[in-house]
């Protein structure tokens, strides 16, 4: 997943700059693209909680999804009850 803002030059035709045609549209179909709503600050609310999460949970390695998911889960909990 690729969560971009609106701006007008973020294109998914940038590796084909970089790559050759095939491989960049083998980059292109490997996204799935959200963007952001254009009023409203809903990707600095994003990046906000990702820092929060990187810092208080994700600051060692994660062995496997599982243990990820559990560690966001709980992260989670805390938030919403703090």
């Amino acid at each position: 997943m690729l969560v971009m803002d609106n701006l007008n030059t973020h294109k998914l035709s940038a590796p084909c700059k970089a790559f050759p045609a095939d491989e960049a549209s083998r980059f292109a179909d490997r996204f799935e693209v959200h963007h952001a709503p254009k009023h409203g600050n809903w990707l600095n609310m994003a990046e906000t909680e990702i820092g929060v999460l990187s810092r208080q949970c994700l600051a060692r390695r994660i062995p496997d999804r599982e243990t990820l998911e559990r560690e966001i889960a709980f992260q989670n909990t805390c938030l919403i009850n703090n």
